[in-house]
């Protein structure tokens, strides 16, 4: 495939960049119609938020990448009506139950795998336990409290295949963030060793430094080519296969070790809370914990082919 961004990526990037400096960027990324776009755009919106918003990140994930994209891949004409059109104003949030459930508190429904589909379930019918955070977002672990309803385009027209793709999407999308995360950490530390001097020069001209800088960078770079080519065969409607599993595993096994070089790199600096580096760390943090860490991804991966 040619990893060239295409003119949609390219219009939704440079979209992003912009109304994500507004004050309540949700509604401003819901008014620029960047709610409801295809896999490849979506996978563009995600890392541009992770890295210049990645307060939005989780929220992003949950209602655009594991919402809003399955029912508009698998749900019937009538439960697209009834919940795009508000996804899209930025009315409406919406989570899917994989290992955890972010947001799931604001969330009008939940997604929940089940044996023959994906259910789309009301909250009210869910007990949620809260789970602590890095980056301080809302998640739970959800039980159902009684038998889900409503299954999403009904259990025939979902089935296994529905549950898979719910699936890769979120593996996908955590990716996607974590590639914008993962470069946000790299811009915030290549302008740190350009400008920051010791002993008279600055700390780019150190052997040692500039050695684990292109460390990060080539991390970086891989996940990036990784998780664009498993969203690329999403969105084609190929099975991701080998792709998404490099991705996932390459992201949970490198990225904290990525903004770790970034902390140790910034000296103390890197520590301050008031400095933005602890936003991406402990968004990758999060992540990581949603892919389920890469030993299991890895696992994961190896049971399933």
């Amino acid at each position: 495939m040619d990893f060239t961004p295409g003119e949609s990526q390219q219009a939704v990037a440079g979209l992003a960049a912009e109304v994500l400096t507004a004050a309540d960027p949700w509604i401003q990324l819901a008014k620029a119609g960047l709610l409801s776009l295809g896999v490849m755009d979506t996978a563009t919106l995600l890392t541009e938020i992770g890295r210049r918003a990645p307060e939005l990140a989780m929220k992003a994930l949950a209602t655009v990448m594991t919402g809003a994209l399955p029912v508009s891949r698998w749900g019937s004409d009538q439960l697209k009506e009834e919940l795009l059109p508000a996804v899209s104003a930025g009315e409406m949030v919406l989570t899917a139950a994989i290992r955890e459930a972010p947001w799931a508190n604001e969330a009008s429904r939940i997604l929940v795998p089940v044996d023959d589909g994906v259910a789309l379930v009301d909250p009210t019918d869910i007990a949620m336990t809260p789970i602590p955070t890095s980056s301080g977002y809302p998640s739970f672990l959800v039980r159902l409290a009684q038998a889900p309803a409503n299954a999403l385009g009904g259990p025939l027209l979902g089935g296994p295949e529905c549950a898979r793709d719910l699936e890769h999407l979120a593996v996908a999308g955590a990716c996607a963030l974590i590639d914008g995360a993962v470069a946000g950490a790299l811009a915030l530390t290549r302008d740190h060793v350009a400008t920051r001097r010791q002993f008279g020069r600055p700390l780019a001209e150190f052997q040692a430094v500039s050695q684990q800088i292109a460390d990060v960078y080539i991390a970086s770079r891989t996940m990036h080519l990784a998780t664009l080519s498993a969203c690329w065969r999403l969105d084609e409607g190929r099975d991701p296969g080998a792709d998404l599993s490099v991705a996932g595993y390459w992201c949970a096994e490198q990225a904290s070790q990525a903004v770790r070089h970034c902390h140790h790199l910034h000296g103390g600096l890197g520590m301050d809370v008031a400095y933005p580096l602890h936003r991406f760390s402990a968004l990758v943090t999060d992540l990581t914990r949603c892919l389920g860490g890469a030993e299991y991804q890895l696992e994961h991966q190896c049971s399933s082919t």
